[in-house]
């Protein structure tokens, strides 16, 4: 046990917190589900942060080394290839505040996602007494639905395909979650 992990919690800092990351988690906000949220929040919206601004950089590289899109699939090159359209500003540091505001709004939706998720199958598991496909149908799906909820031109049709794919994905995570 190291000697930070018995402090109470006013008087840890943040550096004990990222010294015990490992053994106790990112942060301690005195409740399982409170932890577990923020965990999968603050992992997700970097994971997302990191991907949005990787993904840009590819097609901001590919454009100006003039390539054409022989051997990029169809669905990349195709009208919906940029996902931030307005980061060609007249200056650069127009692009650049569009890059921060558009990677923090795709950061947000990650986290969002992750956290909501997390917070839904530890509270269905806590409520139900058992972790099986059944929790995790539930929380991919209203997980999915508040996901489809966050685009800027969400349909009921866009709404319920995405409570499906939720559910769907996270049901067959779950079920092969023990197979490999």
């Amino acid at each position: 046990m190291s000697n930070t992990s018995g402090k109470n919690l006013e008087t840890r800092t943040l550096l004990d917190e990222f010294r015990n990351f490992d053994k106790e988690g990112f942060l301690d906000l005195g409740h399982p589900l409170l932890n577990r949220i923020a965990e999968s929040f603050v992992k997700a919206a970097g994971i997302g942060a990191v991907q949005a601004v990787a993904r840009e950089a590819y097609f901001v590289t590919v454009e100006g080394a003039g390539l054409d899109s022989g051997g990029v699939p169809p669905e990349i090159t195709g009208g919906k290839k940029r996902r931030f359209p307005d980061l060609r500003g007249e200056t650069s540091s127009t692009s650049l505040e569009t890059l921060v505001k558009n990677t923090g709004k795709e950061s947000l939706q990650w986290g969002l996602a992750a956290g909501m998720y997390s917070g839904l199958t530890y509270g269905l598991k806590e409520a139900r007494g058992t972790h099986d496909w059944k929790n995790s149908a539930m929380a991919g799906a209203i997980t999915g639905a508040a996901l489809a909820l966050t685009s800027d031109d969400s349909s009921h049709e866009q709404i319920i395909q995405s409570a499906i794919t939720g559910a769907a994905i996270s049901t067959t995570a779950n079920l092969l979650k023990g197979i490999f």
